[in-house]
């Protein structure tokens, strides 16, 4: 079975001593090299071909943050896991939207790492449950702040508003809604023109496009 190829980026070399130690200890992975920074590693990276990189978070000069967002923009092949001391809602949010394939903490044990790295190779995501659970509550909120942003649009617009929207999803022009709603024309497109101002799009196809993504009727 050929090994898993592995790159180690941290600033302290007792750290990356102590993984190549635990690493090597077994049949399964090969450390093929090692970077002391994000910038060291952007230049090895090409040149040893790792399939992982295991990344301290916090590194002078590139982040660990950062660096993953540029290997996973250059080598899509190459798939970064973060190694971090911080058990925090931040750092750990951050690295999943910076592309990272994993998050541990230093203080995981050797079959954690284990376990991370062959999930990682093959192409699966690794975050303990503790991870996990800071990522779904995280996805959550998210969710939440879109519901409430469209629920501060609907608010926007009038009942007179809403209809006019509605028949212009339906594909209507401002004659036909006028003569289904008893208004003039003019009328009709200064709803328009309201709603399009309040809803900061620039023509009738955004619009369109908003009230039906946001499902704002």
């Amino acid at each position: 079975m050929k090994k898993i190829q592995v790159l180690l980026v941290d600033d302290h070399t007792i750290v990356r001593n102590g993984l190549r130690s635990i690493l090597e200890n077994t049949d399964e992975v090969e450390v093929i090299g090692e970077a002391s920074n994000g910038e060291e590693a952007l230049e090895k990276i090409p040149l040893l071909k790792p399939q992982i990189i295991l990344v301290d978070i916090s590194m002078p000069g590139i982040s660990g943050i950062e660096l993953i967002k540029k290997v996973t923009k250059q080598w899509t092949n190459i798939r970064p896991i973060i190694l971090s001391m911080h058990n925090d809602d931040a750092y750990i949010l951050k690295s999943v939207e910076a592309g990272a394939y994993g998050y541990l903490l230093k203080d995981a044990t050797r079959d954690e790492i284990l376990t991370a790295l062959h999930a990682v190779k093959n192409g699966e995501k690794y975050f303990n449950a503790s991870v996990a659970s800071v990522i779904v509550s995280g996805y959550l909120s998210q969710v939440q702040k879109v519901e409430k942003a469209t629920e501060s649009r609907k608010t926007l617009l009038s009942k007179k508003e809403r209809e006019v929207l509605r028949l212009l999803v339906e594909g209507m022009s401002s004659r036909q809604i006028a003569d289904q709603l008893d208004l003039s024309v003019r009328t009709v497109d200064n709803h328009r023109a309201n709603m399009m101002r309040r809803l900061q799009v620039h023509n009738a196809a955004e619009l369109v496009k908003l009230a039906l993504e946001e499902k704002l009727l």
